[in-house]
């Protein structure tokens, strides 16, 4: 090939513009630097980081710590590719705990700006420097005072590479992003006490926490108190891993994906996996456009995820990624499920103020029909019959019977266990039920409220049952590629508990005789499809479960009790001790809140008492 004409010969790239090549993986911007530098401090065990900067990070970047420091032999190494001591064989990268391992970060910074880098080890008795300026050898080593841990200062980021310098945005723009990076260090390590200046003024302050409620002080800075009021706590442990943290509540939803952060032993990661399987949990309560907001972290053997699949190590591979999807799924779905009136009653007010930033209640439609391409059959037509609905509907006028004439107050409450939700009281509208309990006031919106508790029934009563499956007529076949058409044999218990028959006739056609009797006039091609892409990509799929709670949603929608129906106290009473034993009973079905509280000094501030 060196002889063909007009094509240079092959021949090896000098050391400062492999660096470069390599720069261009690992520093995007400063705040890459930043998080190059800080992975590296963590791995040395610090406990105390300084981060400063001037001009958004352009200028200046100073980062101090008080890790291990390296070590006077080791400096000539610092600033050479693929030189570290994270790992050391193939053996070690199966099995990586540490963030960095690949020696790349400091001669790919080196090689973009005028670095020096000082440290002493432990044990030392003075402290190293060492230098460089983008090019291909490193300054001199010279002795320098300095207490154990590491300084490195990165000035002139891009100095010696023009074109990319032009590509950085504004300072503050810049800095914004820095500071992101940071904030994201700051939870994954509550142990470690960090400090960021920018333009020697002070920004942001976290000092070493370890219990559960200091913890959450710093979730707060970061994320805000509205998310920290708003939050559950979870910690689950199944098969190995260990899934602990904070889940926001559906009420407190997002109108985009800001507030998400997903540690993989302590390395944040934006995975496609992991966040499928967060969203599906939330399926079920979160209206469609909306976010979910939480800070979790996912500990598991290291020797079972794959952390070098991507340059900025963003993203990993699991070794059983339906495991931990189904892991996740399974945890964040019961966790949001046992969110009942007892263990959010003190969130709910900070949970509906937070919820105003959402779309306003008549922007969310009553009747959602059509979801991931299928067009649902409305409740006339489902072969469903309301009998089951109208009977509940039924359920709270013979308890009301039974209890009529019987007028609950505070005085023949007094010695008695006052329930989550209180006690109604009046009715305000035909729309609104008004509480009182230990804590204020309680507003429920009554058809939200039934509307959940309907849905949740009949979702109870049909797992009970099964999916139950109708023949075809007339078989529908399906043109797939070679790697879909191995699925249904590969997945033959999946499709089975979905209520398909789903057969495989040649290399590249599927042929399905058997459907979800519920999904009869769906559009089983799509629903197929869907299944088919979920089984390939995460090796699971809830499509099926999906669309039918969709149609169930929409028959609990139409069953409920409709706004201007007077209801009686016992039958309002009823409704209030149902939403305390219902799962989830805190949305609607279609995301919005079912109740809020408001508690006496909130009802005093109104009318100014007390000042």
């Amino acid at each position: 090939m060196s002889d063909t004409p007009g094509l240079p010969r092959i021949q090896k790239l000098s050391t400062r513009l492999a660096n470069q090549i390599a720069a261009g993986e690992v520093v995007e911007r400063p705040s890459s630097v930043v998080k190059e530098l800080l992975e590296n401090s963590l791995d040395a065990g610090a406990q105390t980081i300084d981060v400063e900067v001037e001009g958004g990070g352009i200028r200046l970047i100073r980062l101090r710590d008080d890790g291990c420091g390296i070590d006077k032999e080791d400096f000539a190494l610092a600033l050479s590719r693929h030189a570290t001591s994270k790992i050391h064989s193939f053996d070690d990268l199966e099995g990586v705990a540490s963030l960095g391992f690949r020696g790349e970060a400091l001669p790919s910074i080196s090689s973009v700006s005028r670095l020096e880098l000082r440290s002493r080890a432990r044990g030392s008795d003075s402290g190293w420097r060492v230098t460089g300026d983008g090019g291909d050898e490193i300054g001199k080593l010279e002795p320098v005072a300095h207490p154990q841990g590491t300084t490195i200062e990165v000035r002139d980021l891009f100095f010696n590479t023009p074109a990319r310098r032009k590509f950085l945005r504004t300072e503050k723009t810049e800095f914004s992003h820095l500071e992101q990076v940071v904030k994201r260090m700051a939870l994954s390590r509550f142990d470690v006490g960090i400090t960021l200046n920018h333009n020697q003024r002070v920004v942001q302050k976290w000092r070493p926490v370890s219990e559960r409620a200091e913890q959450l002080q710093r979730v707060a800075q970061v994320c805000g108190k509205a998310f920290a009021d708003s939050t559950l706590q979870i910690e689950f442990q199944a098969a190995g891993m260990r899934l602990w943290g904070w889940v926001a509540l559906p009420t407190f939803s997002r109108s985009q994906a800001d507030l998400q952060y997903f540690f993989v032993n302590g390395r944040i990661v934006r995975d496609k996996l992991v966040t499928h399987a967060i969203r599906q949990s939330y399926q079920d309560v979160l209206y469609h456009g909306r976010h979910p907001a939480y800070v979790l972290y996912l500990e598991l053997d290291p020797a079972v995820v794959d952390v070098n699949v991507h340059p900025t190590k963003s993203e990993v591979r699991f070794r059983e990624g339906r495991m931990v999807h189904d892991f996740l799924f399974r945890s964040l779905h019961q966790a949001l499920a046992e969110a009942r009136p007892e263990t959010v009653a003190p969130l709910a007010t900070s949970a509906i103020n937070a919820f105003s930033e959402s779309p306003a209640a008549d922007s969310f439609p009553v009747q959602p029909t059509q979801q991931f391409g299928l067009a649902y059959p409305r409740p006339a037509s489902s072969g469903v019959s309301p009998q089951a609905v109208k009977e509940h509907l039924q359920g709270y006028q013979a308890l009301a019977q039974v209890v009529s004439g019987e007028t609950v107050t505070s005085d023949s409450t007094e010695d008695a266990a006052i329930p989550v939700l209180g006690y109604a009281i009046a009715q305000l509208h035909g729309v609104y039920i008004l509480a009182e309990n230990q804590h204020g006031l309680v507003l429920v919106d009554m058809h939200a409220a039934h509307e959940r508790i309907t849905y949740e029934r009949m979702k109870n009563a049909l797992e009970g049952e099964g999916v139950k499956s109708q023949p075809l007529l007339v078989p529908l076949s399906i043109n797939v590629s070679e790697a879909e058409a191995r699925l249904p044999v590969t997945f033959a218990e999946v499709f089975t508990e979905l209520g398909f028959v789903v057969e495989s006739i040649g290399p590249e056609t599927l042929v399905v005789r058997q459907v979800p009797s519920l999904l009869r006039d769906a559009d089983i091609e799509g629903l197929v499809r869907d299944v088919l892409s979920d089984l390939s990509t995460h090796g699971t799929t809830r499509r099926v479960r999906e669309a039918i709670n969709e149609l169930l949603g929409t028959m609990a929608c139409h069953g409920s009790v409709r706004a201007n129906r007077r209801l009686t106290l016992p039958e309002m009473n009823a409704l209030l001790r149902d939403m305390e034993t219902t799962e989830r009973s805190g949305q609607c079905n279609h995301g919005r809140p079912t109740w809020v509280q408001m508690n006496m000094d909130q009802l005093d501030k109104l009318f100014m008492r007390g000042q």
